[in-house]
């Protein structure tokens, strides 16, 4: 008897359902046992490839191989069904989908509590059975966050979710009561000194007036204060910001940087991130 090649054997059911998901606008990719991603591919070993997603670089990287967890996730049927793929898919224990790539936010609620909970705070919507509770599926991505109350975690943007079928009822629009969810609360008690120094500058002074660098570190301390989402993002991008308009000079002093790192910590980020988001700005810039 001639053995078939895996190219030439029928899809498996994990491939079709993926499939059949990816040409309604879902990105799919395969889970193995235990409901885990499939590891890093051997080019992208170690960020190899240099796209591995992070806060500050979302998105899949270019290598064609399911090996960046929820970035994996494609729509295309060529990539799905590419000679890469297609040992994977039968060794595959599951389908998974990035809900925030099809702008989609998933309650996941894990436990008879929690779906008590729901039923009395959230509005309904398309809900799931799982093994041991419900996902509320709802229209609007958002940043994932997990255990954001006993038994719930929330997975849209940079997460993945097992599909466990269509469920039943209509989507809702995501609601402000679970985006609330995810807002990290202010840390307690005075921020933390700043201990990166501020860059010494060398170039051309372009501030006609003390006030304009005045004004450009308010605006900064608001645009963080105001973020309701995405607070790693939003943080970098304003550093940023900063050090592409004062960073320059030399105007730009540790007291200047204290207020911005202040701004961040209220929001809930560490020490350690606010110092991570201000080198790499700097590092960016070349300043």
């Amino acid at each position: 008897m001639t053995r078939l090649s895996a190219l030439q054997r029928p899809p498996s059911d994990h491939l079709r359902t993926a499939l059949r998901l990816a040409t309604n606008g879902l990105p799919v990719l395969p889970l193995r046992a235990g409901k885990v991603p499939f590891g890093n591919c051997p080019a992208c070993k170690g960020n190899a490839c240099g796209g591995r997603p992070t806060m500050k670089t979302p998105g899949p990287c270019a290598c064609p191989h399911p090996c960046h967890a929820w970035a994996a996730a494609t729509t295309d049927p060529n990539v799905l069904t590419s000679p890469t793929w297609a040992a994977v898919w039968r060794e595959a224990a599951a389908v998974a989908y990035h809900p925030g790539g099809a702008g989609l936010t998933v309650v996941d609620l894990d436990n008879a509590d929690a779906l008590t909970w729901a039923r009395k705070t959230l509005p309904a919507t398309r809900t799931v059975p799982t093994t041991r509770g419900e996902h509320w599926l709802y229209r609007g991505a958002m940043p994932s966050a997990n255990a954001v109350r006993p038994g719930v975690d929330i997975k849209s943007s940079m997460a993945y979710t097992r599909w466990l079928g269509p469920g039943t009822g209509t989507l809702t629009g995501l609601p402000d009561a679970v985006r609330a969810l995810a807002v990290k609360k202010p840390v307690p008690g005075p921020p933390v000194a700043v201990t990166t120094p501020a860059p010494a500058g060398g170039a051309a002074c372009r501030h006609r007036t003390p006030t304009y660098l005045e004004r450009g570190i308010t605006m900064a301390e608001q645009t963080i204060t105001a973020a309701t989402g995405g607070v790693h993002t939003t943080v970098y991008r304003t550093f940023l910001a900063v050090l592409s308009a004062h960073g320059g000079c030399g105007c730009l002093t540790e007291v200047h940087m204290a207020r911005l790192f202040a701004a961040a910590q209220t929001k809930g980020e560490s020490v350690r991130h606010c110092t991570d988001a201000w080198t790499n700005a700097r590092a960016r810039l070349g300043v």
